[in-house]
């Protein structure tokens, strides 16, 4: 098992600050030996990472991270080592980011609605490329003084509670593990620690996820306590799953959110970087 592995992050392709090869850079620097891109519904970062890892001591994989939807609560389940050109990979994430466009654009009208320049900030917001998120907007929102930060944008306007939030109606957790599964690729629990749901709720998504085809759960997260690994540990025996390990790294800077973070993983479990 390599020593440093990231099978978790993010690039100008999604909602992360840094193009894909400047990631790569920074994964050499930090002597990462196996990293995933795995933006949120985009392949489009994986060629320019991926050509940038070419004849490094990197390992490179092909990943990404599909938004779903299960029980009225969003979650993520990571895909890696798939066929980014797929044919119902790509079909699924084409829908995936129409939606993300039109959430954008009616969050900035209820922005507007509130006084504030909704249609600069959406423009903002998509000009940025990629996969739009809420991030793209809280951005904006920062850039013109509308809030001190990304977390305050959130607070005040796009989180759930928040005077601009808008709902998804994500594709159901089942299709999103299917369309990993059908690419090739190995479907992953994505931060179970992160989803707003008591135990045996979370025991429950992971049943779901596990007979829609899902193979393992992160179990080492840049940003989890002692008590969230140990959690998950659990659930990665009970449901017979392999344990992904990864920083969700999004921008340099953020110390809970090292790139190529090296954690062990609890005893018991079997790592999921054994299989890719």
């Amino acid at each position: 098992m390599p020593e440093r592995i990231d099978l978790h992050t993010h690039s100008l392709a999604s909602d992360g600050t840094l193009a894909p090869a400047a990631l790569i850079r920074l994964a050499l620097e930090r002597q990462v030996e196996l990293l995933a891109l795995t933006d949120h519904d985009t392949t489009a970062g994986l060629a320019e990472a991926r050509a940038a890892a070419a004849g490094t001591p990197l390992r490179f994989l092909d990943g990404i991270e599909l938004t779903a939807g299960w029980r009225g609560r969003e979650i993520h389940v990571v895909g890696l080592q798939l066929d980014p050109d797929d044919a119902g990979l790509q079909q699924h994430v084409a829908g995936v980011h129409a939606q993300r466009h039109a959430r954008v654009q009616a969050m900035a009208e209820k922005l507007t609605q509130k006084g504030l320049p909704g249609a600069s900030l959406a423009a903002t917001a998509l000009a940025a490329g990629g996969s739009p998120t809420r991030q793209h907007l809280a951005r904006a929102l920062v850039a013109g003084g509308h809030a001190i930060d990304n977390e305050a944008a959130f607070a005040r306007w796009l989180g759930r509670k928040g005077a601009a939030y808008v709902p998804a109606a994500w594709p159901a957790l089942e299709a999103a593990v299917e369309r990993i599964v059908a690419a090739g690729g190995h479907a992953v629990l994505a931060h179970p620690h992160r989803y707003q749901c008591s135990a045996g709720q979370l025991r429950e998504l992971c049943a779901a996820f596990k007979a829609a085809g899902g193979t393992a759960i992160e179990v080492s997260l840049a940003g989890m306590g002692q008590g969230d690994t140990t959690r998950c540990a659990a659930l990665a025996r009970r449901f017979d799953l392999a344990a992904s390990v990864g920083s969700d790294f999004h921008e340099p800077g953020l110390p809970w959110r090292p790139l190529g973070r090296a954690a062990k993983l609890p005893d018991g479990l079997r790592p999921l970087s054994a299989a890719l």
